[in-house]
Formats: C-alpha cells, sequence, structure tokens
C-alpha cells in the first residue's frame, strides 16, 4: 500500500521497506489524471506526488512536499520563488530537510522529541507535510496548518510531537511547513532593502509562511481538504507568526481560523529594535564586520559559514508586510477570523534564574519609575523567597497578558468569535519546571503516545478533551462540541477563560489585577 504524490524526495518514514518503494516510483512516466486519493497518487499544480501510509494503513501521510524553490544561491534573501514542475511521480516519504540552525540537543525541560531531528538540515528547506484520511478530493475535510516555534531560530515541521497523524483521525487534513529561520529567514540590510520594489528587507521566514498557505490554497482540495476551510496554528513564535498572519495584508484571504498558543506581541508602543530602520542598520553593521562590500559577496558565502554568524535575527515592523500589531488590531484592521489562544501556567519559567529581592526591586524601580510602588505591591519582594515568586509570575503573565490582550483586542474590534485557555497541567515526571512552555501541544496535538513521559489515564482523556476542542475549532469556529464541557467566548464584559489542569474547569481570568498593570505599562 504505497501513495504517490509531486512532493520533494524528503518526508518522515523511516522503514526501509517504505523508502525502497519511494525510490522505485521516481521514473519519469506520463503525468497522470487525478486520481482517488485511495489509489495513492496526488496531482498538485506542479506534477504527482506519492506518498506513504500509517502503521495502521488508515492515513496517507505525504513528507517533504515542494511549496517553493529552493532559497540557495541567487534566490537567498529573496521572497520564494515558484516550484519548477516535474514530469512522473515524485516519492514524498522521506522527512525534508529542517531550515538551517544550530544542531538540535535537548535542554532543560525540552527532550529530542521538542526538537528537530539532527539531520538532514539544509537551505534548501521549504517543504511542508500532510497527513489525511479523505478517500477523495470531494471530502472536503476542514484544514490545519501547523506553524512551528523554535524562536524563529530553531524547529522543523518534522519535530515529533507535531505528528499530524491522530488529528487526521479526528477528522482533519493536517499540514506542517518549514520555514528559513535565523539570519536566512530574518536578516534586513539598505542593499537587500534597494534589490525590493517597496524598499524592504527582513521578513523572508514570513513569506515562506505565507507561500505555504498560498500553495495550500491552490492545492490542498487534491488532498481531500477544504480550501475554504484553513486554519493557521502555532506554538511559540509559531503563535507569534499566527499573531503577524493575523495583521498581515499578504495573508489576507489565505486563512478562516487562527490557534495560537503562548506568543504575540500586542505592546501598545513599538519596539524600535524591531524597526525597518534598526533591522538594517544590524544588517549593515554585520556587512561592515565582516569586510563584505556587496550582498553578492554575501549571498556567496556556504551556508554553514553563515550559521556561524553571531547574532539574533527575528520580525520587522517593515509597514508593509507586517504592520504593528496592537495599533492594526485596535483599530480593527486585523484579518478578522475566530481567534482561539492562551498561555501555560508556567510559561518562560525555565529562560532563567531568579534575581535577589534587593535585586528585583532595582529592575522594578528602573523599568516602572513612579509606578514601581504598585509593581512591587502586585509583584512583592520584602525577601529572596518573595522574589523568586514573584519573578516566576511575572514572566508567566507576560505571555499570559499577550494572548489575553490578543483575545480580548478581537473580541472589542472584530466581528468573529476569541476563546482563551490557560493550561497548568503538569505533565508526569516533570520535578523541574511545571506546566512548561510548550507541554500542551502533545495535548493538544494528540501525540502523547510520541512523548517519552509515564502517562496515566487523566492525560490521555486531557489530550483527548483539548485535540477535540482544536478540531471542532477547525471546522466551525467554536471549540465546543458534544461531550464537551462550554468554553464560554471571552469578551470584555465576561472575561472568562477555560483551564487545562488536573480537571476541565471554567474561570474568571485569574491575576486580572497584575494582568491590568500590564496593560497599563505596555
Amino acid at each position: 500500500m504505497f501513495l504517490t504524490l509531486n512532493i520533494s524526495n524528503e518526508g518522515i518514514m523511516k522503514n526501509t521497506k517504505f523508502l525502497i518503494l519511494a525510490l522505485s516510483v521516481i521514473v519519469c512516466s506520463p503525468a497522470l489524471p487525478q486520481k482517488p486519493i485511495s489509489n495513492g497518487l496526488v496531482q498538485t499544480s506542479e506534477g504527482l506526488i506519492s506518498g506513504t501510509l500509517s502503521a495502521d494503513k488508515a492515513v496517507k501521510i505525504f513528507m517533504g512536499v515542494p511549496f517553493a524553490a529552493p532559497p540557495v544561491g541567487n534566490l537567498r534573501w529573496k521572497a520564494p520563488q515558484p516550484v519548477k514542475p516535474w514530469k512522473g511521480i515524485k516519492a514524498c516519504v522521506n522527512p525534508p530537510a529542517s531550515a538551517m540552525q544550530a544542531t538540535p540537543a535537548p535542554f532543560y525541560c525540552w527532550t529530542e522529541e521538542f526538537l528537530a531531528p539532527k539531520k538532514p538540515i539544509s537551505e534548501d528547506c521549504l517543504y511542508l507535510n500532510v497527513w489525511t484520511m479523505a478517500k477523495t478530493a470531494k471530502d472536503k475535510k476542514p484544514v490545519i496548518v501547523w506553524i512551528h516555534g523554535g524562536g524563529f531560530n530553531a524547529g522543523s515541521g518534522t519535530v515529533p510531537l507535531y505528528n499530524g497523524e491522530e488529528m487526521a483521525k479526528k477528522g482533519v487534513v493536517f499540514v506542517t511547513i518549514n520555514y528559513r529561520l535565523g539570519i536566512f529567514g530574518f536578516l534586513a540590510h539598505p542593499a537587500l532593502s534597494a534589490e525590493t520594489p517597496d524598499n524592504i528587507s527582513g521578513n523572508y521566514g514570513i513569506l515562506d509562511q505565507i507561500a505555504a498557505l498560498k500553495w495550500v490554497k491552490k492545492n490542498i482540495e487534491a488532498f481531500g481538504g477544504d480550501s475554504s476551510n484553513v486554519t493557521i496554528a502555532g506554538q511559540s513564535a509559531g503563535s507569534y507568526s499566527v499573531n503577524v498572519l493575523m495583521i498581515s495584508p499578504y495573508a489576507k484571504g489565505l486563512f478562516e481560523r487562527a490557534i495560537a498558543q503562548s506568543g504575540g506581541s500586542f505592546k501598545k508602543t513599538p519596539n524600535p529594535e524591531q524597526s525597518l530602520k534598526s533591522s538594517e542598520a544590524a544588517g549593515l553593521q554585520l556587512t561592515q564586520k565582516l569586510g563584505i562590500q556587496n550582498i553578492d559577496q554575501l549571498r556567496a558565502i556556504p551556508a554553514d559559514s553563515i550559521l556561524k554568524i553571531q547574532g539574533h535575527w527575528s520580525i520587522t515592523v517593515d509597514h508593509v508586510i507586517i504592520p504593528e500589531s496592537y495599533a492594526t488590531f485596535a483599530a480593527g484592521k486585523q484579518n478578522d477570523v475566530p481567534l482561539l489562544t492562551g498561555w501555560n501556567g508556567d510559561d518562560g519559567t525555565s529562560f532563567g534564574p531568579a534575581p535577589s529581592a534587593g535585586k528585583f526591586r532595582e529592575m522594578a524601580q528602573k523599568r516602572y519609575g513612579e509606578k514601581a510602588a504598585e509593581y512591587l505591591r502586585l509583584f512583592p519582594a520584602n525577601n529572596d523567597e518573595e522574589a523568586k515568586a514573584s519573578q516566576k509570575l511575572n514572566i508567566q503573565l507576560s505571555y499570559g497578558w499577550s494572548n489575553y490582550q490578543w483575545a480580548l483586542l478581537q473580541s472589542k474590534t472584530g466581528k468573529s468569535k476569541a476563546y482563551l485557555y490557560r493550561f497548568t497541567h503538569v505533565p508526569p515526571g516533570e520535578p523541574n519546571y511545571g506546566a512548561f512552555h510548550s507541554s500542551e501541544f502533545g495535548y493538544a496535538l494528540k501525540t502523547l503516545r510520541l512523548w517519552n513521559r509515564p502517562f496515566k489515564s487523566w492525560d490521555y482523556k486531557l489530550s483527548d478533551m483539548m485535540s477535540s476542542y482544536w478540531v471542532n475549532f477547525a471546522k466551525t469556529g467554536n471549540p465546543n462540541g458534544k461531550g464537551l464541557p462550554v468554553w464560554p467566548q471571552m469578551d470584555a464584559k465576561n472575561e472568562r477563560i477555560i483551564n487545562f489542569g488536573d480537571e476541565v474547569t471554567i474561570l474568571s481570568l485569574p491575576n486580572k489585577e497584575q494582568m491590568s498593570f500590564m496593560d497599563e505599562v505596555n
């Protein structure tokens, strides 16, 4: 039982039998007409592809489908270009290369299940993966496009816990994508800006995401998906990406719903470090330091050498692809779609040591000035133990505030509904980091079977409930469904959220006073 699709030669299955079959179909056969997916072939806009089957033969899997041309050579630091069509059948059965990044290695609470595979990693990375149970192209199943996290410097669509098999069994076509990362995805430079009609640069990784969504709109019906019902979803930098896609005019009309988990930016005051001027200056400083006279020279440097260049490259607010987030939502100019968003109870708490009480108070005074006394009332630091607890709460709510503010703004200025959650369940076997950043998506995507933890019956029940809410939302824009506690809509008059903990409960917004303070100072 082997599936064929026009996709790249990279995918997720490592089974030798499937690999031999895959190699056997990369022959120059004549182009075939579109056939039912059950026959194993999918006709994409660029050519025919084949895939493989899940172990129980219920889910069809296509790994490494190209959605844009390889961004190498002269295409480095340019907007993604169309894929060159191929003849014959392209076997999409092996995991595609992840974008250029440092070799993934476990750290803190993030074991290998959360990381991109160590190999392959390549500049040639613009591929996506599809899981579907559709029988024919007429099935019109809702689609979820998952955007990976990793701080815009790491990650991959083939992270083990992103496996879409179980979500496909729940009734959606599940897609994961790659996009350029770090300096390859976000370098801005005056010379790069001069190459474009709008005189902007950077944000190539976001343009990759948009290109993937365009590909999905054009091709997903061949996989049995509904091109008019696409949900974008992501966690951490993937959630930030969902934020960007909801405000970008370039992404308008490419999706109908949005799921955002632990990430976003809704500060009222623009961050000067995200401006095009600042980003271009950082790029210019880099080329001057390297003694490089022009971009052609920079493009000629091998990818491995480029990767070694120090620096953190991320989003640029260029006011063309990416406008200001808060201002866009406040004006009701966002891409107005139903929103499901939330945060984890211990988001961010593993990202650094707690300061002493004296240092905490000193930082409060420096940051908040005349409001420092109010801040220290809400986040007390009379001793080191209090300072540690307040530091933890502050970091937790920094994530929570962004997602809360996002849902609140959508409920105020948008016509579509918003739903807010908090995840507080501590995975079993977690002695140090609690409900840590990214601990929720194994539950929401129903991939606990791929996570090496001593899970118990409640873990699996919670996962089934969360994934059902997510799938219901993708289907209708409302997470509620039969057999599930009713998840209330978020609005300014009734700020109710759902809490996924050791039980599922409906709560008033927690830490409301602290959240209100953050709203004042941000």
